[in-house]
């Protein structure tokens, strides 16, 4: 038998075409992996513009409902998307501590964050 190392499973920042999760089982360096970072990046900085967008709307007080309701459109897309890579991120946190001997520390399971 092979010995898998550390190998991992991934929670990557897409679904299938049919809305399914997708995974990779890398050690975190490969291809997939650092296209999935980076597309994590994308994600949280489109986020980021996403809270300077509605705030200047808000903020001018001054808005029709078409405005709100893309703002409220575009704001759960993003917040979707971050959620998937927070759950990424807090799975591989988890997995990261199992080894470290410590058994200790705090751990927030998968659920946490969806």
């Amino acid at each position: 038998m092979d010995d898998m190392g550390d190998i991992k499973a991934r929670l990557l920042p897409w679904s299938s075409p049919e809305g399914k999760p997708c995974f990779v089982l890398s050690d975190g360096n490969g291809y997939v992996s650092r296209l999935a970072d980076e597309i994590e990046a994308a994600h949280l900085g489109l986020a980021a513009e996403r809270i300077e967008e509605a705030r200047r709307v808000l903020d001018g007080r001054r808005w029709t409902s078409g405005e709100l309701h893309l703002l409220a459109v575009e704001l759960t897309e993003a917040l979707v998307e971050v959620l998937r890579v927070a759950e990424s991120r807090g799975a591989r946190l988890a997995v990261a501590g199992d080894g470290d001997g410590d058994g200790g520390g705090p751990r927030l399971p998968a659920e946490a964050f969806g």
